[in-house]
């Protein structure tokens, strides 16, 4: 038999999994797989339970939960040198990774990917931390942070706009300067985005042509303008047509640096996957084929 350590989050999404929780080790026994499983508990126990994994012993590593719950994890298998395979069991509420896979929201079927062959993906990482979808800052950045919970297991991504929608309010232009590959700006700016996948949050068409393999980001800036010209942006990111917009600033790359230009503390913090980030500036690059995935046959590569 293989081993495997599973680890989940109890509190993801509305706590299904547990429920469920038999019917997957049963899977991965007929895949051949020993199933070690850890309920997480506490912040910080992730990282305790992968730094206590004897090298060279696991042979792949489950992780169920949201985005940020799988930040923590591939963090911390990372850090400590667990260089195996990934199975993703989204049961958040975006699952904003999992779904540029292309992998099952039903608990089961997400579990039987196990039988398929793990794929490679890219992976950011940002002043030394390590991310799957987006690196973020300023306006709309830490939505996934101060989203209600509550509010977010009844509505789900419905939760993600209307908590947007409360920021139009309060909003902190910030002046920046861009560094990529090929070029450097300097802007005042809502909303810096840098993004492996297609969404975040629920703004599922963000970058509607991005890739998770490919060994670039997306990166998408929203210029400073007036709350009228802002709410036509917004209904613009929500369809996918922002793109060319003339508030907008985007291009793909490897590797981006992020300077504030401004005096002050107010939005100098970042979110990197529905977690809080570092602060300014930041230096985000790509880390192609960083990761083994098990993945849908339609995602092999």
């Amino acid at each position: 038999m293989k081993r495997m350590q599973l680890i989940y989050n109890p509190h993801s999404g509305k706590g299904s999994f547990e429920t469920h929780l038999h019917e997957c080790i049963d899977i991965f026994r007929d895949a051949g797989y020993e199933t070690q499983a850890h309920r997480t508990v506490a912040p910080g126990d992730i990282e305790l339970c992968v730094a206590g994994l004897p090298k060279d012993y696991y042979d792949a590593i489950a992780v169920s939960g949201g985005d940020g719950t799988l930040n923590i994890a591939v963090n911390a298998m990372i850090r400590h040198g667990l260089n195996i395979p990934l199975l993703i069991i989204p049961t958040g509420t975006a699952n904003d990774f999992a779904s540029a896979l292309k992998i099952p929201k039903d608990i089961k079927e997400a579990a039987a990917l196990i039988n398929n062959a793990p794929a490679h993906y890219d992976a950011g990482v940002v002043n030394g931390r390590h991310f799957l979808n987006v690196c973020a800052a300023g306006f709309l950045a830490d939505i996934s942070q101060t989203v209600n919970k509550e509010l977010k297991n009844s509505l789900g991504n419905l939760a993600y706009y209307l908590t947007g929608l409360s920021k139009l309010t309060n909003l902190t232009p910030i002046r920046v300067r861009v560094t990529n590959s090929q070029s450097s700006f300097e802007e005042d700016i809502y909303l810096f985005l840098a993004l492996n996948s297609t969404g975040i949050g629920g703004f599922s068409r963000l970058s509607p042509g991005a890739s998770v393999c490919d060994g670039l980001f997306d990166f998408i800036v929203v210029k400073a303008v007036s709350l009228l010209e802002l709410g036509f942006i917004l209904v613009k990111l929500l369809a996918g047509e922002h793109i060319n917009d003339s508030n907008i600033i985007f291009f793909q790359d490897s590797y981006a640096k992020i300077e504030p230009l401004f005096d002050g503390v107010s939005c100098l913090n970042t979110d990197i996957d529905g977690e809080a980030g570092p602060q300014l500036p930041i230096v985000i690059e790509n880390r192609r084929h960083a990761l083994r995935v098990f993945a849908p046959e339609n995602q092999l590569r």
